[in-house]
């Protein structure tokens, strides 16, 4: 009998529909039978203050990866916005599925837009990058910290604590909340996070079987798309604080990214031009790092001006 594989993950609606994707996804390719284990996180718990005030992205991750390493769930699944820059030893991102609408949705009780918002009105968001973007488009509004999952600030909103809010498209697609934006947020304008809109899947460095399995549902786009996000992101690691804003175009073989990083000075988000990242062939960042086994820290990474 084959043996079963777990699959790690949150348990928000929005994780689990993310983990059940991953497991229809290798189901499709007779991976045999499939367990979702749910583990509660660091992140979930902490609910009175924002994450950058308690430890970071990696909050959502934590328990989850130590699961991982003493090989009570086989492979873990994450929104790649969520995971921090560096990643523990002995794991890897191995697979992507997908990447989804990578723009974030504005969603109002009464304004159409994020400019038509009235003066002083309050902007729910626990992201820093979103704050320093709304600043920078609307220094005339207040931006308030918003936490929980995707249905909890949604009801926020209903109740009035705030006048707006701003959630990944890609979120409310998955959980068939699309119709709840109010508009789309330009990528030219408001950059969206670190790896938003991809679903990666994390596992053990010298899991050989799991890793084959999940080479056979990778979809190379999105993971050559989603390795180069890693460098502006490594600007803000140190302090757990990161504000950047990224978002990569591809032009035949290769990939562009554009960043912008935000300041604590009167201009609160600093935009870089596209600059050149990744040479996409069949030793692209992520493949490299499949096939070598090595986490994506020990990777060589291009450098850019963010």
């Amino acid at each position: 009998m084959a043996q079963s594989i777990c699959i790690g993950t949150r348990g928000s609606p929005l994780a689990l529909a993310q983990a059940h994707m991953v497991r229809a996804a290798l189901t499709a390719k007779n991976a045999g039978a499939i367990e979702i284990v749910v583990i509660r996180t660091s992140g979930d718990r902490i609910q009175d203050r924002p994450l950058s005030e308690a430890g970071g992205k990696g909050l959502f991750t934590k328990e989850i990866e130590e699961a991982l390493l003493a090989g009570t769930i086989d492979l873990a699944v994450h929104s790649a916005k969520d995971m921090p820059t560096l990643l523990p030893d002995g794991l890897m991102l191995a697979a992507c599925l997908p990447r989804e609408d990578v723009r974030d949705a504005f969603i109002s009780r009464g304004a159409p837009s994020l400019r038509d918002l009235p003066q002083g009105a309050a902007v729910g968001t626990a992201s820093l990058r979103r704050q320093a973007m709304v600043k920078r488009l609307r220094p005339d509004v207040s931006t308030v910290v918003l936490r929980g999952n995707v249905e909890t600030r949604l009801r926020k909103l209903e109740t009035g604590e705030v006048d707006a809010t701003l959630l990944a498209l890609a979120g409310l697609k998955r959980l068939g909340l699309a119709d709840k934006a109010t508009a789309l947020l330009d990528v030219q304008e408001f950059l969206p996070a670190v790896g938003q809109g991809a679903i990666t899947i994390e596992a053990r460095e010298n899991d050989e079987r799991t890793r084959a399995l999940l080479a056979k549902i990778d979809h190379a786009d999105t993971s050559a798309r989603d390795e180069p996000y890693g460098e502006p992101a490594r600007c803000g690691s140190a302090r757990r604080r990161c504000r950047c804003g990224t978002e990569t175009s591809r032009a035949g073989q290769f990939l562009f990214l554009t960043c912008a990083c935000s300041s604590r000075g009167p201009n609160p988000m600093q935009r870089a031009p596209p600059k050149h990242c990744a040479r996409v062939d069949t030793r692209c960042w992520s493949r490299r790092c499949s096939r070598c086994s090595r986490s994506r820290r020990n990777l060589p990474v291009p450098t850019m001006a963010c």
